[in-house]
């Protein structure tokens, strides 16, 4: 078995309402301020607003990440694996 489970990075996709780049900045200075060991990057150019948030050294808690946007007044739901 390997040992390189540990340098796996975590990656979270959701489908969001972020609707313009500055919303987009805001979310994303937001949630790498709230969880310093993610990344996070948002395409405005995909119909579903597509958030990605990476994490290089634990598990991304979705639901968490969910309720952060929630209160600050956007949505956004787990996009399923494809």
């Amino acid at each position: 078995m390997s040992q390189a489970v540990h340098s796996q990075m975590m990656v979270e996709v959701f489908k969001t309402n972020i609707d313009n780049k500055e919303k987009a900045e805001l979310m994303i200075r937001e949630i790498q301020k709230e969880f310093v060991n993610c990344r996070a990057t948002i395409d405005l150019e995909d119909c579903d607003r597509v958030l990605v948030v990476r994490s290089l050294t634990e598990g991304v808690d979705s639901s968490e990440i969910i309720e952060l946007l929630f209160q600050l007044g956007c949505k956004a739901e787990v996009l399923p694996d494809f």
